[in-house]
């Protein structure tokens, strides 16, 4: 396997036998803060604001990091959508004719309804 990566044996395993950095050592408990500042925030600030939140909290980490973390981690914020109307009542087309020629007229209020099939006296027996 050394021969095909081009690397020597001693090296492969002086690689294999070091002691992790100290960034690869803070990343778990960069990820958690990372998480925890995402569920504060309801999942709405980018990698710049997350990035202020932390600082207020004590935490320095640089915006690359960040997003580096929240790709390997699948945290994405929520985008806001603008508000768009869709139903526009207070037009002058046509309006489609009722065919079946329902009536929604109620005698009185709160009055039930027969089942189907039934007439309106088999409900007061």
């Amino acid at each position: 396997m050394c021969r095909l990566l081009r690397v020597s044996v001693s090296g492969y395993y002086a690689w294999r036998g070091r002691q992790p950095s100290r960034r690869e050592q803070a990343e778990p408990r960069l990820e958690a803060e990372i998480q925890a500042a995402h569920r504060r925030t309801r999942e709405t600030f980018g990698p710049e604001r997350l990035q202020s939140e932390l600082a207020q909290r004590g935490v320095r980490v640089g915006v690359h990091r960040i997003k580096r973390i929240r790709s390997k981690l699948g945290l994405r914020c929520r985008q806001k959508r603008k508000f768009k109307a869709t139903t526009n009542s207070r037009h002058v087309l046509p309006v489609a004719p009722n065919l079946l020629a329902q009536s929604f007229d109620v005698q009185a209020p709160r009055c039930q309804m027969p089942p189907a099939g039934k007439s309106a006296g088999a409900l007061e027996s």
